[in-house]
């Protein structure tokens, strides 16, 4: 079996792993890999061929691990407008009870409604802070004010 059959056969054994744990820096270990495969092709020595894969997949993975570092995760489901469009909508609390709960009019039903934490318990115009199951989390409308 040729050396580069073995860098092939390396990078798709990393393709396979990333497929079955989702780490996605595996994909830049097996570009490494494949760019091993690639130096074999073209006949250089072994540590060459090393060295090549080494440097491929430092290089691939300190660039995915730097782009990432730059575009911070999205916030939660629960409370992302990109994933909920409830979000960030307007809702009326007329009162607030003694549990610190409300009901409120949203989209055509009663909800039930909590206060953000932090938030003042003040009757008003509250906005959408998250959903979390069939609960409104709400807090105080700064743009009414």
């Amino acid at each position: 079996m040729s050396a580069a059959t073995l860098w092939w056969v390396a990078a798709g054994v990393a393709v396979a792993a990333e497929l079955a744990t989702g780490t996605f820096y595996l994909l830049m270990i097996a570009l490494g890999l494949a760019a091993g495969a690639l130096a074999a092709h073209l006949g250089l020595a072994p540590s060459a061929q090393v060295v090549v894969a080494a440097l491929v997949a430092a290089a691939a993975t300190a660039l995915w691990h730097f782009k990432r570092a730059r575009h911070p995760r999205s916030a939660p489901a629960a409370s992302n407008r990109d994933v909920n469009l409830d979000i960030g909508e307007r809702v009326l609390v007329e009162a607030w009870g003694s549990d610190g709960t409300a009901r409120v009019s949203y989209r055509g039903t009663q909800w039930t409604a909590r206060l953000a934490p932090g938030a003042a318990r003040t009757a008003g115009e509250h906005r959408v802070a998250a959903v979390e199951g069939n609960w409104l989390v709400l807090a105080p409308d700064s743009s009414s004010h």
